[in-house]
């Protein structure tokens, strides 16, 4: 696995989030997921730097950790932040926020990805049609992180199975408490819930929107995953 970065700077704005991006130009419009996380982010950090009550988080966010733990805090968050992974020849998971966040006396790791009508990316059935000996070596690796037996269903999306694996790689890495994948969604439709619902299947969990469900509970660090609903008022940011 290759190395990542290990020297980041600060953003002034939710437009330093976009040079990050795989097609700064494609992927930037107003109505879609970058832009509209992008600013979702930022304007929660700034409220907690003016000292109102959002303690740097989303405040749908905030929510979803506090059962877990108690009132949230966000300590670091890295826009598009990638995760080395077995089978170089494929790139990194570039995650759309990794965050470090603490709630109580609970740590963290999070990897949150940003939705509005986007797709989850290819499902299983077509990643790994004429796979490469590289996609067998990362979704095996991927498995075993994860706690789940090969094979998988088709319509699984590969995406949220290489989104999971990075918050747990990351949460071992820092020693936190627990890890997190979080779709941050801002569809008013819900659109895909569906398809997280059947990701959560796979771990005989049961997935509610807006709260966080402990898919592997006994694992380290134990891992969650949930989708939060987004305030759509970033939709026209």
């Amino acid at each position: 696995m290759s190395k990542m970065p290990k020297v980041y700077i600060p953003t002034a704005g939710p437009d330093d989030w976009r040079c990050f991006l795989a097609d700064p130009t494609k992927q930037w419009r107003t109505g879609f997921s970058a832009k509209t996380l992008a600013h979702c982010w930022e304007a929660a950090g700034r409220k907690s730097a003016s000292g109102e009550s959002t303690n740097g988080l989303p405040s749908e966010i905030a929510a979803m950790l506090r059962p877990h733990g108690g009132n949230a805090e966000l300590l670091l968050a890295i826009p598009e932040y990638k995760v080395a992974l077995p089978g170089s020849s494929l790139g990194a998971s570039q995650n759309d926020v990794f965050a470090l966040a603490r709630a109580g006396d609970q740590t963290f790791a999070i990897m949150v990805e940003g939705k509005v009508c986007e797709p989850f990316g290819e499902t299983l059935g077509d990643w790994l049609r004429n796979a490469s000996a590289g996609k067998h070596e990362r979704l095996a690796f991927i498995c075993g992180l994860l706690g789940l037996t090969l094979p998988l269903p088709d319509q699984t999306h590969y995406q949220l199975l290489h989104r999971a694996a990075s918050a747990v790689i990351e949460g071992r890495r820092f020693k936190t408490d627990r890890a997190a994948m979080i779709v941050h969604s801002f569809s008013p439709e819900r659109t895909w819930f569906e398809s997280f619902v059947q990701f959560g299947s796979l771990f005989d969990a049961d997935v509610v929107a807006n709260e966080l469900t402990a898919v592997r509970p006994s694992a380290t660090p134990p891992l969650y995953i949930g989708w939060a609903c987004g305030d759509c008022n970033f939709l026209t940011a």
